[in-house]
């Protein structure tokens, strides 16, 4: 009898150990997710220390086995940052179609490894802007998983990662205007001839 209880439980045994073994590693693993919120999400604000990326970057684990070179800190609040995943859609960086950039420009931190700086004595220069934020998202819901970049708002910076929009006049914008004008016309002329 005893050895027919054990012959039932050690199945289920084996199958509990089986699942308890696939479970229990993805328990403790960040999600993409959870990783960008860990090293980007600062809505408290920043401090006007110039010591606040040398706490933030190892306050948040950015500094451990190795010095992390560059990392912004984006001070909005996360349902904010999150509804930037569905305003303008541009390509990332690394040519994957899942970016986008915020309508409106918000307050960040950029911190920069500065050229002294050695693992462990991470060291970082803290420059505060506000500037518009692109990120890549994904996952159902759609979140920002990924900080691809940071964009000037100001005119005539030539500086900055993406043209401003604004740096175009509409007068030069006339030639072009006039030839698709054209090009569409005679394209409905032959169509009406045909």
């Amino acid at each position: 009898m005893a050895q027919e209880k054990s012959l039932i439980l050690f199945p289920l045994l084996v199958l509990v150990l089986l699942v308890l073994g696939w479970v229990e590693p993805s328990l403790g693993k960040e999600s993409r997710a959870m990783k960008f919120q860990r090293q980007h999400m600062d809505p408290g604000g920043p401090s006007n220390n110039s010591n606040y990326c040398n706490q933030m970057m190892r306050r948040r684990n950015m500094t451990k086995g190795w010095c992390k070179r560059v990392n912004t800190f984006v001070h909005e609040p996360l349902v904010d940052v999150q509804a930037v995943c569905f305003q303008g859609n541009i390509t990332c960086k690394n040519g994957q179609p899942n970016c986008h950039k915020s309508n409106s420009s918000m307050n960040i931190t950029d911190c920069h490894e500065t050229s002294g700086s050695k693992y462990p004595n991470c060291d970082y220069q803290t420059s505060h802007k506000e500037r518009h934020i692109i990120v890549a998202c994904e996952g159902n819901p759609y979140v920002p998983v990924h900080f691809d970049a940071s964009v000037e708002v100001s005119i005539g910076d030539q500086s900055s990662e993406m043209p401003l929009e604004s740096s175009v006049s509409p007068s030069s914008l006339l030639p072009l205007r006039e030839m698709t004008q054209g090009r569409a016309a005679m394209q409905h002329k032959s169509v009406s001839l045909a």
